[in-house]
């Protein structure tokens, strides 16, 4: 095998060629990065195919003869010289910007973001908070309806919102964010330079402009099943909760709802008519699996808040007619007619007394 032809002692382009070496979510590349960090990690790597190592049915041959086929071609440069193109930056931890949320993902954090726009709204962003809002792509309008007023809601009240950048729910919580000219975060399955789903576009250049797009995978990779479902992870670790507005019984953005469970975040879901197949999955989280029933902006931010911190105003209650009086005097008063006068004796048996 030929050298790796960029400086593979840089720990930044060594945890950048681990984001293009292996499959989001890889547990083998985790665990082994965990320990040895990017450099050493990668060295190791390299020196196994080397020498021909890669085969067996051992767990670590299995990982090598997984990572050994991207190794040989393997150039990072070109990724990281696409992102400059775009005006993106490359974050890997330990960065000032790096979104330290991620970390409580353990040996599943991503090796590095390939970043559009901007991840935080402000140079105070290390303690915002920002909520994740998912569901159907198969939305109907309550739900696209909704999702767009929680977001507005939530970027009202300096509360940052990250979601997929998919069709339905997701795209009605990025155009709610922007349309209360708030901060808004996707995370995408596939590179930055390769805006997904297609007809989302103008939509997803708009949140660059406005906040962020992220990817955990390098500029050329395609959106794929399994790179959509350990996307999830991300989007519920980055949101300090997860609010799932539609979600059929076995929709995708339950996969989000139970990667937030796992980390201790709260997850909220919003009931729809027990007729719609649409809201079928977020009843099962509230029924199964403990989830908060949220219906306004203000109960989101009831789960991502301290205590009392977004609770709206009581209403002003109007004086009744029968406030104050003692129960015989409330009856009384209840006896008389509404447009005559009466004797006393009527009002008496009227009331009972």
């Amino acid at each position: 095998m030929r050298e790796l032809p960029f400086d593979a002692t840089d720990p930044r382009l060594a945890a950048a060629a681990w984001s293009r070496l292996v499959e989001p979510g890889d547990p083998a590349a985790g665990t082994l990065v965990a320990h040895l960090g990017p450099v050493e990690a990668l060295d190791w790597l390299v020196g196994v195919v080397r020498r021909g190592e890669a085969a067996g049915a051992r767990p670590w041959e299995q990982a090598v003869a997984r990572w050994a086929p991207r190794l040989e071609h393997l150039d990072v440069r070109r990724e990281l010289d696409v992102l400059a193109r775009l005006g993106g930056h490359l974050l890997v931890p330990g960065d000032p910007g790096w979104p330290a949320a991620l970390d409580d993902l353990g040996e599943a954090r991503p090796f590095a973001l390939w970043v559009r726009g901007r991840l935080a709204a402000g140079p105070d962003d290390g303690a915002r908070r920002q909520v994740a809002v998912v569901g159907a792509r198969a939305a109907t309008t309550y739900g696209q309806h909704v999702a767009a007023e929680l977001a507005a809601g939530m970027v009202e009240a300096g509360v940052a919102v990250v979601s997929g950048g998919a069709y339905g729910i997701d795209a009605a919580a990025h155009r709610g964010a922007l349309g209360a000219d708030g901060h808004t975060v996707a995370v995408l399955a596939g590179g930055v330079d390769r805006l997904y789903p297609a007809g989302n576009s103008a939509l997803l250049e708009a949140v660059v402009a406005a906040g962020g797009v992220v990817a955990e995978v390098p500029p050329g990779c395609a959106p794929s099943r399994s790179r959509f479902l350990a996307r999830n992870r991300l989007i519920a670790a980055l949101g300090a909760a997860t609010v799932v507005v539609e979600a059929a019984w076995r929709s995708g953005a339950l996969s989000t709802a139970a990667h937030a469970a796992t980390l201790a975040r709260p997850v909220g879901a919003v009931p729809g008519p027990v007729t719609s197949m649409a809201s079928a999955g977020c009843h099962r989280l509230l029924r199964e699996q403990a989830a908060v029933c949220v219906t306004d902006a203000a109960e989101v931010l009831e789960l991502v808040a301290p205590a009392g911190a977004h609770l709206p105003e009581p209403p002003a209650v109007q004086p009744g007619l029968l406030d104050g009086l003692d129960p015989r005097a409330a009856r009384v008063l209840d006896a008389l007619p509404a447009r005559a006068s009466a004797a006393v004796a009527s009002v008496a048996r009227t009331a009972g007394l």
